[in-house]
């Protein structure tokens, strides 16, 4: 009697780009591979116990595809379909994918690959958002400097005015110039800090610091405001700078605070802090086996349509008083850690998601 042959091992479909599982005729799954984890936001072991006709919107055609191929009536076929999102962070999002399904040498098993239609635009996007983060980088560093020497100038020169002058009422304007100098030189200051790389670089908890942006941010907003934790505790540590890092998730976080001003003052302002591992994750042109997937969800108004592609841009606020460079200084920390950030927005629920590899 010939052994039942044994299923393919997990870690082959692992490296794949796209979302892979294996499922007998009816559809229940014996195989998932990283990237449906991700996608579905969903554990393997939950993945395992379920259907694959449970996670479409319509199971119609897939259901008829793997009768079909089971069958031999067809060795293979592909049609377009959207894919139910149902973990915590995705839950309520559709993903349209493109699937094909394929006899495997069993005619009881069946490999269903799914791409994800908008993967390449996705990707495109994310390289564009570096070119032009880079290319904001190098203009505002160009500005800053050719700020900041006249205003070195226009400083002392009040200083020595001052010393010149006897009038009260002619001190007060020195005193101005003064003042708007400095306030100005810290602004220029605040452009060129970003440009460092990162410098105090040692071993970084994640949950650290989000633990430390939320004891910052509750002494800020004793009340209205419930800040929620969300941790995957079997995250590992990595190399990093974590200032920067507490800086870059304290901006974020601040951001959000402002969105809910009205909700604070009405009592049900609610920010979630949200950790995941994310398996076989691409960043910029980069793959990377394992990566640090970090969401600031709120509760807010969302993002305005006018501002949604230009968030990150420097100087740009969505806000009266705003100095726009809170999420620029964010994605500037996030990238020198060979991370992106990316916001999902539509009213009543904000993510901004950081990615970040790890070793």
């Amino acid at each position: 009697m010939t052994p039942p042959m044994p299923l393919p091992a997990d870690d082959a479909y692992d490296w794949l780009a796209t979302m892979v599982t294996l499922v007998r005729p009816d559809g229940q799954c014996l195989l998932a591979n990283a990237m449906l984890e991700n996608a579905l936001g969903l554990s393997r072991r939950t993945l395992l116990r379920g259907n694959v006709l449970d996670w479409m919107e319509d199971a119609g055609p897939l259901r008829d595809t793997l009768r079909a191929v089971a069958r031999n009536e067809v060795a293979t076929s592909r049609f377009d379909a959207r894919l139910r999102r149902t973990g915590l962070a995705v839950a309520g999002e559709w993903l349209p994918v493109h699937v094909i399904v394929n006899q495997t040498e069993r005619l009881d098993w069946l490999l269903v690959e799914m791409i994800e239609i908008e993967q390449q635009t996705r990707q495109d996007r994310e390289e564009r958002a570096l070119d032009q983060a880079q290319a904001s980088k190098e203009l505002v560093r160009n500005l800053a400097h050719e700020i900041k020497n006249p205003l070195g100038g226009i400083r002392g020169a009040a200083q020595l005015l001052a010393m010149e002058l006897d009038a009260r009422e002619l001190l007060e304007y020195t005193s101005v110039i003064i003042h708007e100098a400095d306030r100005l030189q810290a602004l220029v200051d605040r452009l060129l800090a970003p440009h460092r790389n990162p410098h105090v670089v040692g071993d970084v908890n994640i949950h650290e610091v989000c633990e430390r942006v939320r004891a910052l941010v509750m002494v800020e907003h004793p009340s209205g405001l419930e800040v929620l934790r969300d941790y995957d505790t079997s995250l590992p540590e990595f190399r990093g700078d974590r200032e920067q890092l507490i800086q870059a998730l304290l901006n974020i976080v601040q951001n959000a605070t402002q969105a809910l001003s009205e909700r604070i003052g009405r009592g049900d302002a609610r920010i979630v802090l949200r950790t995941r591992v994310a398996r076989q994750v691409t960043i910029g042109k980069q793959r990377s086996r394992l990566a640090l997937e970090l969401h600031v969800e709120d509760n807010g108004p969302g993002v305005p349509e006018s501002l949604k592609d230009r968030i990150f841009h420097p100087l740009v606020s969505g806000r009266e008083g705003g100095s726009g460079l809170g999420l620029t200084l964010a994605q500037t920390f996030v990238q020198q850690h060979h991370g992106t950030i990316t916001c999902s927005s539509i009213p009543g629920r904000t993510i901004f998601t950081i990615l970040i590899p790890l070793p």
